[in-house]
């Protein structure tokens, strides 16, 4: 695959990021972005072993990195995970909620009550109770801070059979950054989205089908050819959080390859 080449640069140097979510996928690649560009970086979500290996390749770099296993559906972990935050590096500069689940592959009907409830528990009350604590952190500091929440094109730009829950819980993920985002923009704290489309991640492949075949299918399928890279999205993240983009408020920021254009 070819991709636009990373830059380096010092947007966020002293500051401290949180990215939730940061295991694998996008997540990471969003974590070792903020780090090349000179943040502090507290990585969390629910299993140590892929937390760690993100803080390992961002110490590799030079960086500086903190691991903290959190259930952001619970609110005195979601809470908590931002003090630890605060007391490791002074302050919570950015935060990135990026945790999310998919449970369906099939009708409405045939859905269960209890991967619907997963991924409403996660996805849209896991944004809910990050965005409470770490907007109660930030209008605290004299700079403020900056929230970026990872949506997705399934759900306020896009539908597909067999993924209503999870479009439904995203499309609510953008409507509630938007709400907070004028709720608390004059307490100092911007809060934006990004909704990627199809990604470099294993959610992307069909079942049975191979990267060789993704590839193949998109080639005609998108308007750009091929998917996007995780840190093209990782970009866009980064740009919404940093001070180049101090006039963007409730943005909801599309990288899908030209999808819902």
């Amino acid at each position: 695959m070819t991709t636009t080449a990373r830059t380096t640069g010092s947007r966020f140097s002293d500051r401290t990021a949180l990215v939730i979510g940061a295991g694998s996928g996008i997540g990471r690649a969003i974590a070792l972005a903020f780090a090349a560009e000179g943040a502090r970086v507290v990585v969390a979500g629910r299993r140590r072993e892929p937390l760690d290996e993100t803080v390992r390749r961002i110490e590799d770099q030079g960086g500086k990195a903190l691991a903290v296993t959190a259930d952001v559906s619970d609110a005195a972990a979601t809470q908590a995970l931002v003090e630890a935050a605060v007391e490791a590096f002074g302050s919570l500069d950015v935060a990135v909620n990026n945790a999310g689940v998919f449970r369906g592959g099939g009708p409405l009907a045939d859905l269960s009550e209890t991967d619907w409830h997963t991924q409403l528990d996660i996805n849209v009350t896991g944004v809910f109770l990050a965005l409470q604590a770490q907007i109660r952190q930030m209008r605290t500091q004299p700079s403020g801070g900056a929230i970026v929440n990872v949506a997705s094109t399934f759900g306020a730009h896009t539908r597909i059979p067999g993924a209503a829950a999870y479009a439904a819980s995203k499309a609510a993920v953008a409507a509630l950054s938007k709400g907070a985002a004028l709720d608390h923009i004059r307490d100092g704290v911007r809060i934006n989205v990004v909704s990627p489309g199809a990604t470099d991640t294993p959610m992307s492949l069909r079942p049975g089908e191979t990267e060789a075949d993704r590839a193949e299918r998109v080639r005609t399928a998108l308007p750009l050819g091929r998917i996007s890279a995780t840190e093209e999205v990782a970009a866009a993240v980064l740009y919404l959080a940093s001070d180049d983009a101090a006039s963007a408020v409730g943005t909801d920021l599309v990288v899908d390859s030209g999808a819902t254009a």
